[in-house]
């Protein structure tokens, strides 16, 4: 009964957020969500706290003040990223369309126009969704996989909101990888948020000289299907976002499987990692990363 009435809460907090950001002036809405990251900020709960802890591993060397005020802007990103989600439903095509610088664009489209279909693994950074709806817009169609929410209107909810803007979402499964499979296969854009699994399942890296694991799906896609396999990192930039792809992430020549997914994963983690370095506070990684300290496992 407690988690039913949890779920209801969430979902009614969600449905009012939805509604009442959308029909505030623009600048209020922004303005006020900027606030409430610093609110959050200065409450420094659980999630400023990993936040904080996250960013150090990225800035080992930087001073106190200077940590303080990146954790501070990394709320203020975060917030921002959901003004965008309960916003974007109201932007025109134009707007979708100005507020995107892409650098190295030809990564992406070049596999589109030879017909293979391409693979994006991205963090969690920026505004993901304005990339998607870029592209959509662009007449790149995008599949991805969502990790199902509770409570089931919730999760319906955001799965409208995305297929509104041109995607097609799965539903986290043992089966989504064959359907991904099909969908490379019919020259689709199969864009995955990949920086983080901590589950026995995720593939062991080293990121920022600790342990981690991040999601094999990617890997394993490209080596299946043959399609490659690119990185990308979206930042905030001005009144929008950049979108900067990195090179394909070519699969192994030698080895097993597992080793040349281990390869490929850990060179997507170090080019997450160059770009993290730069644009650290629109990482939005309120959860744990490291494997290491106090980490147990999952039963």
């Amino acid at each position: 009964m407690r988690s039913r009435i949890l779920e209801s809460v969430s979902y009614f907090a969600y449905s009012l957020a939805w509604k009442v950001t959308a029909a505030l002036p623009e600048e209020r809405a922004y303005a006020l969500f900027s606030k409430l990251g610093d609110w959050l900020y200065h409450r420094d709960g659980s999630g400023v706290e990993r936040l904080r802890a996250n960013y150090r591993r990225i800035h080992p060397e930087i001073a106190y003040a200077e940590m303080e005020a990146l954790v501070k802007e990394g709320m203020r990103s975060y917030m921002r990223y959901w003004c965008d989600t309960f916003r974007i439903h109201t932007w025109s095509r134009e707007r979708i369309l100005s507020t995107v610088v892409v650098e190295n664009e030809h990564f992406l489209r070049g596999p589109i126009a030879d017909g293979t279909g391409v693979i994006v693994s991205l963090p969690h950074a920026g505004n993901w969704d304005h990339a998607g709806a870029y592209f959509c817009e662009t007449g790149v169609p995008l599949v991805t996989v969502a990790e199902h929410l509770k409570p089931e209107k919730l999760f319906h909810k955001f799965l409208a909101h995305r297929t509104r803007m041109g995607f097609e979402v799965l539903d986290a499964s043992a089966r989504s990888m064959a359907t991904l499979s099909q969908r490379l296969r019919a020259n689709r854009l199969v864009a995955l948020v990949a920086d983080r699994d901590l589950s026995k399942s995720g593939s062991p890296v080293t990121f920022f000289d600790g342990p981690a694991r991040m999601p094999v799906g990617p890997a394993l896609l490209s080596i299946q299907t043959g399609a490659p396999l690119i990185t990308a990192f979206v930042s905030y930039e001005g009144d929008g976002i950049r979108i900067v792809f990195g090179p394909q992430i070519k699969v192994p020549k030698s080895g097993s499987n597992s080793e040349k997914v281990e390869s490929m994963i850990q060179a997507t983690a170090d080019w997450f990692a160059g770009q993290l370095k730069e644009r650290t506070s629109d990482w939005h990684m309120l959860q744990r990363i490291w494997v290491d300290g106090d980490f147990k496992e999952r039963e």
